[in-house]
C-alpha cells in the first residue's frame, strides 16, 4: 500500500488569509479539500472506502486495465501462516492462470474481470474535506476496523497532518477524539489510553 497527498486547499497562504479575515478552522472545515493518491489497496479495501459518500473517488478500471498476475493482497493473519499462505497463494496462482486463459481466448478484459477476487489491487484518487475526513479517522483508525483500512487511515492521517496540524491534532479513532468508546469495549488496548478518562 502507498499513500500520498497530491493536493490540499487551503495552504498556508490562504489559510493566513482567512484568519485575518476572522473565520476560525472549524468554520471552514467543509472547504478545506485534501486529495490523496492510494496505490495497492485490494478491491475489498475499496468498496469500504467508497461507502464514505462525502468524498469523490476515481478508480483504476479492471474493465480496460489487465491485471497482472500477482497483483493482489494478502491478509496479515493469512501471511503468518505457511500453510495458509501456501493455500491463498495457490488459489491466487489458479485464479489468475484461468483469467488469462480467458483472455488468450479471446475474452475481453471487461468480461474475465468477473473472475478476479476481492483480494486484487486496485489504485485510487480520492478528494475529501476535511471535516469528512475527521468522521472517517473517528471510524477507520478504530482498532475494530477491518485491518487494511484501519492501515489506509492512518497513513492518510500521518499525511495530512503533515500540512495541516492545527486541523488533525486530535484526529484518530472515535476514543481518542471524544474520550468514548461507542463498541464500549474494555480490553481494547487504547480503552485506558483514550475512552477511561
Amino acid at each position: 500500500m502507498k499513500v500520498k497527498l497530491l493536493n490540499y486547499l487551503p495552504d498556508k497562504k490562504t489559510s493566513t488569509r482567512l484568519r485575518k479575515r476572522g473565520l476560525h478552522e472549524q468554520e471552514w472545515l467543509k472547504h478545506a479539500t485534501f486529495t490523496f493518491s492510494i496505490e495497492g489497496i485490494s478491491r475489498s479495501c475499496s468498496h469500504q472506502l467508497v461507502r464514505h459518500r462525502m468524498a469523490s473517488y476515481l478508480q483504476q478500471s479492471q474493465r480496460f486495465v489487465k491485471l497482472s498476475k500477482n497483483s493482489y493482497v494478502t491478509p496479515p493473519k493469512i501471511n503468518a501462516s505457511d500453510a495458509a499462505r501456501k493455500t491463498y497463494d495457490e488459489l491466487m496462482n489458479t485464479i489468475w492462470e484461468k483469467y488469462e486463459k480467458l483472455l488468450e481466448a479471446g475474452v475481453t478484459v471487461e468480461d474475465a474481470r468477473f473472475m478476479l477476487p476481492n483480494a486484487a489491487k486496485t489504485n485510487m484518487t480520492m478528494t475529501v474535506n476535511a471535516d469528512s475526513l475527521l468522521n472517517f479517522f473517528k471510524l477507520r483508525c478504530c482498532l475494530h476496523a477491518q485491518w487494511e483500512i484501519r492501515k489506509l487511515a492512518n497513513e492518510m492521517l500521518k499525511e495530512v497532518k503533515r500540512v495541516a496540524p492545527s486541523i488533525f491534532a486530535n484526529a484518530g479513532p472515535w476514543c481518542k477524539t471524544l474520550c468514548v468508546c461507542p463498541e464500549r469495549d474494555t480490553s481494547c488496548v487504547l480503552y485506558p489510553k483514550y475512552a477511561k478518562k
